[in-house]
């Protein structure tokens, strides 16, 4: 599996590397933005497998970076920063961060993290129903295509902000456990990742517009409120 590592520091970055090749990870670190989306130009090498993104980068601001990633592909992004409020979190995810990891770090979460990216995105609200496009209200999700749309209007997901919203939608009204959303949508048991799950349901209310729309039973998980037709 190739990686691209984008990080200026190149301590840091040699350390990581070292780490990253342990488990397997062929790494090409790249030090500025320009460096990062040089290396993603299609080549003759096989394409990498997920890009880890610091945000602090010398030349252009590692959002920016990640919009562009974005644009060109859909290869899964880890922004890596020390960046810890929860708005930095959201505008990484809405330009299409797949994950979002806070310096400093634990290295076996990290290596979680990745795997949990790379895995193909969980079919399993789709194996559940026959049916190939869900209707709630005014909130309309395309299983196959895996397009949602309110009121006519496309509404731009990242993929995990998708399986969320489309394993809720499958039983509107239960509750389920943070435990099984995130065994579910993220492949893993991971502890860590609770984090994570209320930064992506937050990211989905804002781009929904419909805070209300998955509601938080405390101390259990989530169950999303279908809305009047």
């Amino acid at each position: 599996m190739r990686l691209l590592l984008v990080e200026d520091d190149d301590h840091v970055a040699a350390a990581l590397s070292a780490v990253l090749a342990r488990h397997g990870f062929a790494v090409t670190h790249a030090r500025s933005g320009e460096e990062a989306l040089q290396a993603l130009l299609p080549g003759e090498a096989a394409p990498f497998g997920v890009v880890l993104l610091d945000l602090g980068l010398p030349d252009q601001d590692g959002y920016e970076v990640c919009g562009k990633i974005r644009k060109r592909t859909s290869i899964p992004v880890i922004m890596v920063t020390a960046r810890a409020d929860v708005r930095s979190r959201i505008h990484g995810l809405n330009l299409g961060a797949d994950d979002y990891v806070v310096k400093p770090y634990d290295t076996g979460e990290l290596i979680a993290r990745i795997h949990a990216v790379i895995r193909r995105p969980s079919a399993g609200a789709a194996k559940k129903s026959a049916d190939t496009e869900l209707r709630l209200g005014s909130v309309r999700i395309e299983l196959p295509t895996r397009q949602v749309s309110v009121d006519g209007d496309a509404v731009q997901l990242t993929r995990k902000e998708f399986d969320l919203l489309a394993l809720l939608a499958q039983r509107p009204g239960v509750v389920f456990r943070r435990e099984q959303i995130i065994s579910e949508v993220w492949r893993t048991s991971w502890e860590g990742t609770g984090r994570t799950l209320e930064v992506h349901v937050a990211s989905l209310r804002a781009k929904l517009h419909m805070p209300a729309l998955i509601e938080t039973v405390r101390g259990v998980g989530y169950r999303l409120v279908a809305p009047a037709s």
